[in-house]
């Protein structure tokens, strides 16, 4: 009694449904679970063939397969973990795991089937596949989107191709351009240069100061030209990468005072240029060419930005870790929102009037100073002066 208490208990308290029928197919005994997935009560199925808990084409079927089985003993519906669809009292239908037992009991048969719902198993595998087609869709637009990615990259990648070879054509025209340019200009220039030079001499014993007037501004207008041309020469080089510093050791200081005495000849009135140097060593090694043109470069600018009857100061100073070189002014300073931009090519400040210029020789000189592997600083205040400051690592 113990025995029949308790299977009755665990048959009653069991998560899956539990259905017993004869050798008819008629329903003897169906526990809680059952009734639950079914939506039927005990009174409702029992004493029924369990046909009618099945949708077609099982319903109709199932007689056959019991028939089959008991004469054959090869089962169709017995077995475990068959899929089948049950049949609710709503006419919905739900997927369940199927496992049949034949059992010997009281001297005669009756088949026990186990159902297990997989009503959610079904709907998570319904999800996933839906998630796995989205999922294709996605990569297969994402793949078709890739392909036309790839294909503009490609065609892009030609037409920069194309780009790029018109573009060195170009730049070698213009190379070729500047060069025959600045060549040809010079000519002519030093012609202009000289036969001026001649008329002042020529000139002399007259003591016309309208003569030397003009004369003065065609030598003027010479050395501007001559400017322009060896900056856009000095660019050209530069964007062609044709300028590699050459390291070699020289005396800065004679340097310095050669730089001074040719510019201090082209100085504005009353217009001093002070040099001084720093330090009992007077040898470094950069390159000679490129510093020269770069001192050139800010003294000339602090004699055109600065006014009549005023001092440059330039000073030079090696120590035995670096190399210290300013250029100071007094003249009509760079303004705040302009200093950001002072080193780019073709800049020139809102301040700088009727002042000629290029814009080009703070852009080489840094570009110079870049070469050397030195750096470039600078303080202005408008209308107070000026301050640039050349510094190069000696150690």
């Amino acid at each position: 009694m113990k025995n029949a208490a308790l299977l009755n208990a665990i048959i009653e308290n069991a998560i899956d449904g539990i259905i017993t029928i004869d050798d008819r197919g008629l329903i003897e005994t169906i526990n809680p679970a059952a009734c639950k997935l079914f939506d039927y009560t005990p009174e409702e199925v029992i004493g029924k063939n369990v046909s009618f808990l099945m949708p077609p084409p099982d319903r109709t079927q199932h007689d056959e397969y019991l028939r089959r089985y008991q004469h054959t003993k090869v089962p169709h519906i017995i077995g475990i973990g068959r899929e089948v669809m049950g049949l609710r009292k709503d006419g919905s239908v739900f997927p369940f795991r199927l496992g049949v037992s034949e059992v010997q009991y009281s001297g005669r048969v009756i088949y026990t089937g186990f159902i297990h719902d997989l009503s959610k198993q079904k709907q998570a595998e319904d999800q996933l596949k839906e998630y796995a087609s989205h999922l294709e869709e996605l990569i297969d637009e994402r793949t078709i989107s890739l392909k036309e990615t790839v294909q503009a990259l490609q065609k892009a990648k030609e037409e920069v191709s194309v780009s790029l070879e018109k573009e060195k054509e170009l730049g070698q025209l213009k190379s070729r351009f500047v060069s025959m340019a600045s060549h040809e200009f010079r000519t002519p220039l030093s012609a202009v240069q000289l036969s001026a030079s001649l008329i002042d001499k020529y000139a002399q014993p007259l003591k016309s100061e309208n003569i030397s007037k003009h004369v003065a501004r065609i030598k003027n207008a010479v050395g501007n030209l001559t400017t322009i041309l060896n900056d856009f020469l000095s660019l050209e080089k530069l964007e062609a990468g044709r300028v590699e510093p050459s390291f070699t050791p020289f005396d800065l200081v004679k340097l310095a005072e050669e730089i001074t005495e040719e510019l201090q000849m082209v100085a504005k009135q009353n217009q001093n240029i002070i040099y001084q140097h720093t330090g009992k060593i007077s040898t470094i090694s950069l390159d000679q060419n490129l510093l020269k043109n770069c001192i050139i470069n800010l003294i000339a600018n602090a004699i055109k930005y600065s006014g009549e009857n005023t001092f440059i100061e330039f000073t030079t100073e090696i120590t035995d870790s670096a190399c210290i070189i300013t250029i100071q002014d007094n003249g009509i300073g760079i303004p705040d929102a302009d200093q950001k931009h002072l080193f780019e090519p073709f800049f020139r400040a809102h301040n700088t009037g009727n002042i000629p210029g290029t814009g080009l020789g703070l852009n080489i000189v840094a570009r110079y100073t870049s070469l050397m592997k030195g750096k470039i600083h600078f303080k202005s205040i408008v209308n107070q002066g000026t301050l640039f400051t050349l510094s190069f690592v000696t150690s």
